[in-house]
C-alpha cells in the first residue's frame, strides 16, 4: 500500500474553465479538468495540445553554436572528409547515431561516413581514447558526438591536437568549462537561450539535421520519416513528453505504427507487437529494453547495425539475436536484484540512512542501472549500485521525487574519475580507495538536502470519478491526451466507497492478483478491474465493506473485443 494519497479537489475557477472548454471542444469534463491541472488552460494551449503540429517545432538555429555546427558539416561534406557518427551505447545514443547516419547517408552527396559505439566494459561511457584512435586510423577529420561528449574536455582537446574536430550534440548537464569543440549543441548550457531544454540526445541530433536541411534547402520528408527513432529515444530516456518532445513523440509513434524503419520493424515482430497499436509503454517495456540489451550484454554497435538494416531478412536475424540478449539480460537482472535485496536484508545498516549504496565487484555492469531502479522502487530511497570495471568502481544511481541525485554526486566531483547524468539518474566512476569517503559524503549531502517527506511514497491522484463517468466517450477523449509520459503522465483516477459486486476472485499462478467486478452508488454499471499483486486485500474486499481505489483507465482487447478495465494502483478501506 502507498504511504500517502495526494488528491487536490478542483478550485471553482478550474471548474468554470472546465465547463467552457468542454462546451467549446465537445470533450468529456474529466479530460478538460485534466488538461487544466496540467497547465493547458488557454484556447491556444488546448488547440496545440490536442493537435500537435510539426510546424510548431522551434527554429533549430536558436541553439547556441548551431550555425557553426552546420557550417562545419557542410565544409566536411564539400571536401569529402571522412565523418564519424559517435554515440552512447544505450537506446538514446544508438537511435541518435542511426537517425543522423541514415539522414546523411540517404542524400545525394554520398557522405563519407562511419559510425562508432564505445564498448560499455572496455571503454566506458562517453568519448574514449580508443574511439579517437580508431577515428585517426580511418582518416576521420570530424566526429559528431551524440548523447555524450559534454564533459569530454581532455578527449576533445586531444582529438583537436591530432587534426580531428568535434561537433557535440548532448542533453546532459555540462560543467562550467565546456570542451573545445567546433560546436556544442546542448540546451542545458548556461548561455543557452533555446526555449526547450528537455530534448533527448536523439532529439538534439534531429534538430541538428533539421538545421542542416534548412541550410541546404532540403525538404523535411526524409528526415521526418525517421521520427520513429526519435519517439523510441524519448520514451526510453524518460524525458518529459511536453513541448517539442510531445510533437516529436506524436509523429514518431505514427511512423512507428504505420511505416517503421526496417530495424524497428524487426524488433516489433520479435516483441509480439505486430498488428497492435504501439504506444509509449510498449517502447518503455518491450522495444527499448531489447535495443538496450545489445549494449548491456554485448556491444551497442549491434543495435545500430540492426536499426540501419536495409532489408527485412537482415533485420529479422539481428532482432532475434538482440531478443536473445534481452532474455539473458532479464535472467542476470533478476539474479543481481535478488543478491542486492539479500545484501540489504543481511546488513540493515545499508538501509539505515537516507541513501542506499551497494557494492559487489562481481556484478555485471550492464544491469546495475536496472538494479538501482529496483532498489529505489522497493525501498523508496535514492540508490547507487556499484561494481568493478577496468580497475575502477563504476556505478549507476537512481533517485526519488524531489532529490537531485546528479547534484549529490556532483558535490563529490573532486574525488571522482567521471560522472554524469540527470536529476533522477546518473553514472559515476571512482577509485576503490575513495569508496568509504564517497559514501560518507553522499550521506551527509542527503541528510542536508533530503527530508522525510521525500522518502514517503506518495501517489498523486489527478481526478475523482464515479463509475457513471467511466464511458466509451471518456476512453476516446483520454486517447486524445496521448502520448503519455513524464509531465504528461497517464491520468490517475480515484473512486471512493466502491464495493465488490460479489464475483471478484483471486487469479494468477500463485493467486497473487485480484480480478475485480465493482459497483458504486452512482449507477448500476459493473466495472471490470485488475489489481496485480494485491492479494492481501481480497479478504476485506470480499466482506462487502466499502473501499477506496485509485487507478488508471485502460482498454482491454480480448477476442477482438475492446472493453474498459481499471488498472488498480492502490486500495484502502473507505475513509
Amino acid at each position: 500500500m502507498t504511504d500517502k494519497w495526494n488528491y487536490q479537489p478542483p478550485t471553482k475557477e478550474q471548474i468554470l474553465r472546465q465547463e467552457e472548454i468542454s462546451l467549446k471542444y465537445r470533450l468529456s469534463p474529466a479530460v478538460c479538468l485534466l488538461m487544466i491541472k496540467r497547465g493547458i488552460v488557454s484556447d491556444e494551449q488546448v488547440e496545440k495540445f490536442l493537435n500537435p503540429s510539426l510546424k510548431d517545432l522551434l527554429d533549430p538555429f536558436l541553439f547556441p553554436d548551431m550555425k557553426k555546427a552546420v557550417d562545419r558539416l557542410n565544409k566536411a561534406l564539400g571536401n569529402k572528409e571522412r565523418i564519424m557518427i559517435y554515440g552512447d551505447y544505450d537506446v538514446d545514443g544508438t537511435t541518435a547515431v542511426s537517425l543522423v547516419y541514415k539522414f546523411l547517408e540517404q542524400n545525394s552527396w554520398k557522405a563519407n561516413l562511419e559510425y562508432y559505439i564505445p564498448d560499455r566494459y572496455d571503454e566506458g561511457y562517453g568519448i574514449s581514447e580508443r574511439g579517437i584512435a580508431h577515428a585517426k586510423e580511418q582518416d576521420v577529420t570530424l566526429i559528431i558526438a551524440l548523447d555524450c561528449g559534454i564533459k569530454a574536455i581532455e578527449k576533445v582537446a586531444y582529438a583537436k591536437s591530432i587534426g580531428i574536430d568535434f561537433i557535440i550534440c548532448d542533453h546532459h548537464m555540462p560543467d562550467e568549462v565546456l570542451p573545445d569543440a567546433v560546436a556544442i549543441l546542448d540546451a542545458k548550457r548556461i548561455d543557452s537561450t533555446y526555449p526547450y531544454e528537455h530534448l533527448s540526445g536523439c532529439g538534439v541530433g534531429y534538430k541538428f539535421m533539421q538545421a542542416f536541411a534548412l541550410s541546404n534547402g532540403l525538404g523535411f520528408s526524409r528526415l521526418n520519416n525517421l521520427l520513429d527513432l526519435t519517439a523510441v529515444s524519448i520514451a526510453s530516456d524518460i524525458v518529459p513528453i511536453t513541448g517539442e518532445n510531445r510533437i516529436l513523440a506524436h509523429y514518431g509513434l505514427k511512423q512507428l505504427n504505420q511505416n517503421p524503419t526496417k530495424g524497428l520493424k524487426g524488433i516489433i515482430d520479435v516483441c509480439g507487437l505486430t498488428g497492435k497499436e504501439i504506444g509509449i509503454s510498449d517502447i518503455v517495456f518491450k522495444i527499448g529494453p531489447r535495443i538496450n540489451a545489445s549494449g548491456r550484454m554485448m556491444n551497442g554497435k549491434e543495435a545500430v547495425d540492426l536499426l540501419l538494416s536495409k532489408d527485412f531478412q537482415s533485420a529479422k536475424e539481428k532482432s532475434e539475436n538482440i531478443n536473445q540478449y534481452n532474455d539473458d539480460r532479464r535472467e542476470l537482472d533478476k539474479k543481481t536484484t535478488e543478491e542486492a535485496y539479500q545484501m540489504i536484508e543481511n546488513n540493515p545498516e545499508l538501509n539505515s540512512g537516507k541513501i542506499i549504496i551497494t557494492y559487489n565487484r562481481d556484478w555485471h555492469k550492464g544491469v546495475i542501472g536496472i538494479v538501482a531502479s529496483r532498489l529505489t522502487e522497493k525501498y523508496y530511497k535514492p540508490a547507487i549500485v556499484l561494481t568493478e570495471s577496468n580497475g575502477f568502481i563504476s556505478g549507476s544511481a537512481r533517485s526519488v521525487t524531489g532529490f537531485d541525485i546528479y547534484r549529490a554526486i556532483e558535490s563529490c566531483k573532486d574525488m571522482l574519475e567521471n560522472f554524469g547524468g540527470h536529476t533522477f539518474a546518473a553514472g559515476v566512476t571512482l577509485r576503490e580507495e575513495q569508496l568509504d569517503e564517497f559514501k560518507q559524503r553522499l550521506e551527509t549531502f542527503a541528510d542536508e538536502f533530503m527530508n522525510e517527506e521525500q522518502m514517503t511514497q506518495t501517489l498523486d491522484i489527478d481526478i475523482e470519478a464515479s463509475f457513471k463517468d467511466i464511458t466509451p466517450t471518456l476512453m476516446a477523449d483520454l486517447k486524445k491526451m496521448n502520448p503519455f509520459g513524464p509531465e504528461n503522465t497517464k491520468p490517475v483516477f480515484c473512486s471512493f466507497g466502491v464495493k465488490d459486486y460479489g464475483t471478484s476472485k483471486l487469479v494468477g499462478k500463485e493467486l497473487e492478483h485480484i480480478k475485480l467486478e465493482l459497483i458504486d452508488d452512482s449507477s448500476e454499471q459493473i466495472i471490470q478491474a485488475i489489481a496485480f499483486g494485491m492479494y492481501e486485500h481480497f479478504e476485506y474486499i470480499s466482506s462487502k465493506k466499502p473501499f477506496d481505489i485509485c487507478y488508471t483507465i485502460e482498454e482491454n482487447n480480448y477476442n477482438n473485443s475492446n472493453t474498459i478495465q481499471l488498472l488498480i494502483k492502490d486500495i484502502r478501506p473507505a475513509q
